[in-house]
């Protein structure tokens, strides 16, 4: 089981700490399961990058990146070493604590991520 605390660069959101979180699941399907908003425009099949996320701690329980999430990171704004695509982040069998900020998705119009990729 993971502890694992939503942390918001956007103004006015307060953190969100889950507790008893089962492995298995990606940070998307986390979040929405328990109300974070955390956009996901393709529905979550590694379309676009709208549910970039910053990993700030417990990247070792997250499986490893494969080269498509790898090609969509490379065009999104504000890229970080620890950054990742929520709907690619599944949780790995083992437990422990992870910390996540989410980018202020007011910055990221929708439009951005339309059929220009």
């Amino acid at each position: 089981m993971y502890t694992i605390r939503f942390s918001f660069i956007q103004m006015g959101i307060k953190p969100v700490a889950l507790t008893n979180v089962e492995p298995g699941q990606t940070l998307l399907e986390i979040a929405l399961k328990n109300d974070i908003e955390l956009h996901h425009n393709c529905g979550g099949v590694c379309s676009c990058t709208t549910c970039h996320l910053y990993i700030e701690k417990g990247m070792e329980f997250i499986d490893a990146m494969e080269k498509r999430e790898k090609d969509y990171l490379n065009r999104v704004i504000g890229r970080r070493a620890n950054s990742r695509l929520g709907c690619q982040s599944l949780l790995l069998d083992d437990q422990g604590e992870i910390e996540i900020l989410v980018p202020d998705q007011t910055l990221l119009p929708d439009e951005y991520y339309g059929e220009e990729f």
